[in-house]
């Protein structure tokens, strides 16, 4: 299930007075919390989102114009831009005058410069060329190399792959797309063709996401329908054009409505934004933002844009920026884990009377397999058109099947393959009513469980995980699922029920730790489990390049302190520990799973006889694993740690003494536990240290204030309080 939550105004845009909309922004360039604005004149602007307040705002001289949008190097912190094609600015945050800043004139007009994670800014000039900025700053007048001649730009974007950037463009000759792949170091250069596949509407906006050294490009095009496009980013050093083909991923619209202006966002792998202006073949136009899952292609939410909109929107951090009116919307959503239970039958009506929910009736196919979206209260005539789907189904079936009753899919479950089950356990989701939804699929994965149980080779896994994302179980009305699921050592089914049973027993929720604690990280590398909650916090590649920047005290937390007043046991490792103890010692697979426990519900009473049941490693991993999650919670000035379904520091500090009170003595005892626990002991000491620091300040603070008299100051004043 997908959905649009609360939206709030960043800023109002500049434009023309009256009522004539702004033009729209030349580019959005998100930078953590803050996005930077380049409006298509003079002016550039910096926004905190969460503060909705401008940080600040710098604009070129009277006459000139902002051909290229602003973008931060993330190597210097410097903000980066182009005016009049070819006129190249950097200037710092604190800087308040863009006529005394560094300029720099280039012998090519700039297309486009694309800010890289950790590496300097690209930049795309119109011939083609990509160029990083330390280079071009070396050299500005130098030479540069046209690719095409005759060809237009219509979209770009940078990628890094292996510590190596670099850029995906499209360009336009004709009616002919082509696509190029180019590296600066070293340098690489590929093109592709795009393929037409008889599509006679024109492409509108492109988005692109990168997966194991492929970029997924989506392009949608003015007839409603998005394609994807497959581009490889490492390619042989051919000379012969490839031609990429395309493949129809959803179609928006019904056939004969024409997206006047549109954008496409994506959210995750199986949901996109787009937001635009429809025409439809009445003469009718809608201005609205709306949100699709791919993977089952259905709408799941919109919303109109009564006041006009430009087609613009960016997706950046869980925030959707649409441009409305005169201003600029942020729109937060939610995109739960894509399954088939929570994309049917869920989609929102929008407010307006005129526009019409839509669900899915899977069992109405067409000759050639496809299937219709219908309307609820009405069925269309044959010749009317409709809204396609694809479907896995054969194409010889036409006639429309009852839905199935409960009953039915009893019988089914209990002599039936595991693929016809899940054929058959859709169809039943899929129904638009489901009398007793609570006690149907309770019933539904008893039976599953009880024909597990009876037929060991027996394991409908996929079956099971859709009843359980339909949050209509708990562990009381199906005690045997978790056990099944222990035996068969399916995490994704255990990390989905930590999630949602409320009440799990202790004795089971320590199986599930042991099983987590002892599977391989490898092992859990090719298993389909969702690391977003934990990319804020855990670094994948373990980079050593941690070791050598700076350290910064938050929270009266740093590795320096601790070697103050240290323990009276002398450890001879006592680098190497500490060292270890900033990155994390498990992979961001099992941090997931783990997390899952953290947040779980029990009672210390029950649950401490049973952590007893750790071996000794696994208590040192835990421990391990729970030290690093204190010193991250610690970092922040929140004591919190980014993104959903992640504990809190109360929750790891609980976790982290009842694993201590439960193997006490095999903590003590064991020789690789000592460096663990002095770390441990010394960050808490610093820690306390720092909180009778600052509740000394605090003392000393009232007592100014009640030695102060109050003056009176007026309406407004600034005061500064110099401590010596």
């Amino acid at each position: 299930m997908a959905a649009f939550c609360e939206e709030f105004t960043l800023c109002t845009l500049a434009g023309p007075g009256g009522s004539a909309l702004p033009p729209g922004l030349l580019g959005l360039e998100p930078d953590r919390d803050r996005v930077l604005l380049t409006d298509r004149g003079r002016t550039v602007t910096l926004y905190e989102v969460s503060d909705q307040k401008p940080l600040g705002c710098w604009s070129v001289k009277q006459g000139q114009s902002i051909t290229c949008p602003a973008v931060c190097n993330s190597e210097t912190g410097e903000f980066v831009l182009v005016h009049d094609n070819k006129v190249l600015q950097i200037w710092k945050e604190d800087d308040t005058n863009l006529d005394k800043v560094f300029k720099a004139t280039l012998s090519a007009d700039v297309y486009r410069i694309h800010s890289v994670p950790n590496a300097e800014p690209l930049v795309l000039f119109r011939n083609g060329a990509v160029k990083s900025l330390d280079v071009l700053l070396a050299s500005p007048q130098q030479e540069i190399e046209s690719v095409f001649s005759n060809e237009v730009i219509r979209w770009s974007e940078a990628f890094v792959e292996v510590e190596k950037p670099g850029v995906v463009f499209i360009t336009e000759e004709d009616v002919n797309c082509f696509i190029y792949v180019q590296h600066c170091n070293p340098y690489m250069l590929h093109k592709f063709k795009l393929d037409q596949g008889g599509e006679s509407s024109t492409p509108l906006s492109f988005a692109a996401y990168l997966t194991n050294k492929t970029v997924t490009l989506l392009c949608l095009y003015s007839s409603g329908c998005v394609y994807k496009v497959l581009i490889p980013l490492l390619q042989s050093d051919s000379e012969e054009q490839h031609i990429l083909p395309k493949t129809l991923l959803t179609r928006l619209e019904e056939s004969g409505t024409i997206f006047k202006h549109a954008s496409i966002a994506i959210l995750d792998k199986d949901h996109i934004a787009v937001a635009g202006c429809l025409d439809s073949p009445e003469g009718n136009t809608k201005e609205w933002v709306s949100l699709w899952n791919t993977k089952f292609q259905t709408l799941q939410d919109s919303k109109q844009l009564p006041l006009g909109s430009t087609g613009q929107c960016w997706c950046y951090r869980g925030r959707l920026f649409v441009t409305h009116g005169k201003e600029l919307k942020v729109i937060l959503y939610k995109c739960e884990t894509s399954s088939l239970a929570a994309a049917l039958g869920k989609i929102k009506s929008t407010p307006t009377s005129e526009t019409k929910s839509l669900s899915v009736n899977w069992n109405m196919l067409q000759e050639d397999g496809l299937l219709c979206v219908q309307p609820d209260q009405s069925v269309p005539a044959k010749s009317e058109s409709k809204r396609l789907l694809r479907s896995r189904r054969s194409t010889g079936a036409k006639a429309q099947l009852e839905p199935l009753t409960v009953e039915q899919l009893l019988l089914i479950i209990k002599n039936s393959s595991p693929n016809v089950i899940e054929e058959k356990l859709m169809n039943f989701l899929s129904s638009a009513q489901i009398p007793d939804f609570q006690v149907s699929v309770g019933n539904i994965i008893l039976a599953l469980v009880n024909r597990c149980e009876a037929e060991p080779a027996f394991y409908p896994s996929s079956c099971l995980i859709q009843l359980t994302q339909t949050h209509g179980l708990s562990y009381s009305m199906c005690p045997g699922l978790m056990t099944i699921a222990l035996e068969k050592t399916d995490v994704c089914l255990l990390q989905l029920c930590l999630q949602q049973f409320p009440d799990i027993p202790e004795a089971v929720t320590c199986a599930c730790l042991r099983t987590f604690l002892s599977i391989s990280d490898d092992s859990l590398e090719e298993m389909n489990i969702n690391v977003d909650s934990v990319a804020g916090y855990i670094d994948t590649a373990h980079s050593r390049k941690m070791e050598n920047q700076s350290e910064v005290i938050q929270n009266g937390f740093s590795f320096e302190l601790l070697e103050e007043n240290s323990c009276d046991a002398q450890l001879t490792q006592k680098s190497h520990v500490m060292d270890r103890s900033k990155f994390c010692p498990v992979g961001p697979q099992k941090a997931v799973l783990l997390n899952a426990i953290l947040c779980s519900a029990y009672s210390e009473t029950f649950l401490l006889p049973h952590l007893k049941d750790l071996s000794a490693e696994q208590v040192i991993l835990f421990l391990q694993y729970l030290q690093f999650l204190y010193m991250k919670c610690s970092e922040q000035a929140t004591t919190s740690l980014p993104g959903i379904f992640c504990p809190t520091i109360n929750q790891i500090m609980d976790w982290m003494c009842l694993v201590l009170d439960a193997h006490f003595t095999v903590v003590v005892m064991l020789p690789e536990a000592k460096g663990l626990l002095s770390s441990l002991h010394k960050f808490v000491r610093a820690q306390v240290r720092f909180y009778s620091e600052l509740n000394k300040i605090e003392g000393s603070l009232k007592e100014l204030q009640r030695i102060n008299n109050p003056k009176d100051v007026g309406l407004y004043s600034i005061e500064v309080l110099k401590l010596v």
